[in-house]
């Protein structure tokens, strides 16, 4: 009983949150005829929730304890790191309760909201569970749990043939993905007996390990992962899943999920192949498996394949949804490194990427309730007509190529710093030369702004105050994190310290 009421006070988050979502499906059900109060019962919940995340951290922890091997080790690792990734997704999920209340395609579906927000709550909940997890049977349930709920959210308007679609192909896409993965599991646990990432670590130290098959057993895994955070060449459905959905789903998509994929993957290879990190911060890696080489040719794929793709597309949500695609390739490259630098590199990325890519969402999304379309035709003349959201827009673009003096450039700029502490020169260049590429496609939409005369009187989209001080919560840190970023670098760093990595 000791042990469960410790567990219980180190999962208080997800507790909260479990109690936010039934909240939510009671008050659906009694107030099934004015359900114009469940969003700001949603906001309720995130917020308390963030509180509790707040609170917790600087604990750490093993929730759940499984196994008395090398100490006490359980299902959940509490630490700062998950502590993190969670404040991510639930500031992620505030903005998107936010972004609701703007959207047409939310609104047009008011009978449905009690379920719209209980599936999005659904996601949040899988989401914290695999931040983290450390052990394989619970890492699986997590990610069915956020994709179960991603497949509805996806298709959940249903007011085009396109949102059946994207629902459908998700679907069909994600079963594939935890199939494989489901497989890859279960050749790991045959050959280490457990599922707990700390014991295998530990098992995998035996030179008795069938190396082949943990091969394959480690790339099946990895393709449910890399589905996740769509890195190539598990990619495909992003593109026709992010046009399909509603774009509110589309930003969390681009957001949230792939924040929690990320962490995952990180914290996958960390506890169950590093060794030991040495003095200089550089992680050692256990010699059976060549993480470094899969994970280098992914991210060059990755980025290349994202850039390329966004070039030819004139939907304003194709391109984000390849320049997403593309971030992640930039995102692996922190990790390729294996070392402290990385690391910080890719939470200081992250959270950057939180606010450029869902501010891009935000005016794509308000256009859109404008002109009812993505085209970037649409867009022809925008920066006159509407200066607020012309220049918004353009900050953002720019931060996403990674340009200074935007927050992007400082995001960019540690993952080329990693890079070349590592000697990792060449891959350097690579990613320099994609960043330029990248700019092409950004630029395009900016020259249909400012430099496009527009065919027909198009309206002008005027924001209203909610809007703008919603676009103002995301550009003023795009642009202060530009020049004034210590803060966010010493909240990385001190995310990594207990897990050991600063």
């Amino acid at each position: 009983m000791a042990n469960l009421y410790q567990s219980l006070e180190l999962i208080r988050p997800e507790i909260i949150l479990s109690i936010a979502l039934l909240v939510l499906v009671t008050c659906d059900l009694i107030f099934h005829k004015n359900k114009k109060y469940i969003p700001y019962i949603a906001l309720g919940g995130l917020l308390l929730t963030g509180i509790f995340v707040i609170a917790n951290s600087g604990a750490s922890g093993f929730a759940f304890i499984q196994s008395e091997l090398m100490g006490k080790i359980g299902l959940l690792a509490i630490d700062n790191f998950g502590t993190y990734f969670k404040a991510l997704i639930i500031i992620t999920s505030i903005l998107i309760v936010f972004f609701s209340f703007s959207s047409e395609e939310i609104q047009k579906i008011t009978d449905r909201i009690g379920e719209y927000y209980a599936l999005i709550f659904g996601m949040i909940l899988g989401m914290f569970f695999i931040v983290s997890s450390v052990d394989l049977i619970l890492i699986y349930l997590s990610l069915e749990l956020m994709s179960l709920s991603s497949y509805v959210l996806a298709g959940f308007t249903k007011l085009r043939d396109r949102n059946s679609e994207a629902a459908l192909k998700y679907l069909i896409f994600g079963a594939i993905s935890s199939g494989l993965m489901l497989f890859g599991i279960s050749l790991v646990y045959g050959l280490t007996g457990s599922t707990n990432l700390y014991v295998i670590n530990m098992m995998l130290q035996s030179p008795n390990a069938n190396l082949f098959t943990l091969a394959f057993a480690n790339i099946l895994i990895f393709a449910g992962i890399g589905y996740k955070i769509s890195s190539a060449p598990f990619h495909f459905w992003t593109p026709d899943v992010y046009e399909g959905a509603p774009i509110t789903i589309t930003a969390y998509l681009s957001v949230a999920s792939k924040a929690a994929g990320f962490a995952l993957l990180i914290r996958f290879i960390k506890t169950t192949y590093v060794s030991f990190v040495d003095p200089v911060g550089n992680w050692q890696l256990l010699p059976v498996f060549d993480w470094k080489s899969v994970l280098i040719v992914i991210s060059i794929l990755t980025m290349t394949l994202g850039n390329f793709s966004a070039l030819w597309q004139n939907n304003l949500k194709r391109m984000l949804a390849f320049s997403s695609i593309a971030h992640a390739g930039y995102l692996l490259l922190g990790l390729v490194v294996f070392s402290n630098g990385g690391m910080l590199a890719i939470l200081i990325y992250f959270a950057i990427y939180l606010l450029m890519n869902l501010g891009a969402f935000l005016i794509v999304m308000l256009i859109a309730n404008k002109t009812g379309s993505e085209d970037i035709d649409d867009y022809n003349g925008l920066g006159h007509s509407s200066p607020y959201i012309g220049i918004a827009m353009v900050i953002f673009l720019i931060s996403l190529t990674g340009l200074p003096p935007t927050a992007g450039f400082i995001g960019k700029l540690y993952l080329f710093i990693a890079l070349v502490d590592a000697k990792m020169i060449t891959v350097a260049i690579i990613a320099l030369l994609n960043s330029v590429v990248s700019l092409y496609y950004y630029v395009r939409v900016v020259k249909h702004m400012y430099l496009v005369k527009p065919e027909k009187e198009a309206p002008a989209v005027i924001p209203n105050l909610s809007d703008k001080i919603l676009l103002t919560v995301l550009v003023a840190p795009v642009l202060l994190l530009g020049v004034y970023f210590q803060p966010l670098v010493d909240w990385a760093k001190s995310s990594l310290e207990v897990l050991g990595l600063m």
